[in-house]
């Protein structure tokens, strides 16, 4: 009998990738992905499941998109409070 991929490991991995790609959600999705994370990585260990290069590689996209999503939100409040002069 073949194992299964983990489906919450396939999510973590969705929307890490997602995190970088949407702006200002993509922030949400990162923590909603890291969340998912920490299940798939339970399961499996408990369960013996396939999945773990997929939900090893979902948290990195989740870290990567939540920094990049704070860098544009630094980014659009420093243009807001002190603006673009030429």
């Amino acid at each position: 009998m073949t194992e299964k991929i983990n489906r919450k490991a396939i999510v973590t991995f969705i929307l890490g990738v997602l995190s970088i790609f949407i702006p200002l959600l993509g922030f949400a999705l990162g923590i909603l992905g890291i969340i998912f994370s920490n299940f798939s990585s339970n399961e499996i260990k408990v369960y013996k499941e396939r999945g773990k290069i997929l939900f090893i590689l979902g948290c990195i996209f989740c870290v990567i998109g939540i920094l990049i999503q704070i860098v544009e939100i630094v980014g659009f409040i420093g243009i807001y409070f002190f603006g673009l002069d030429y």
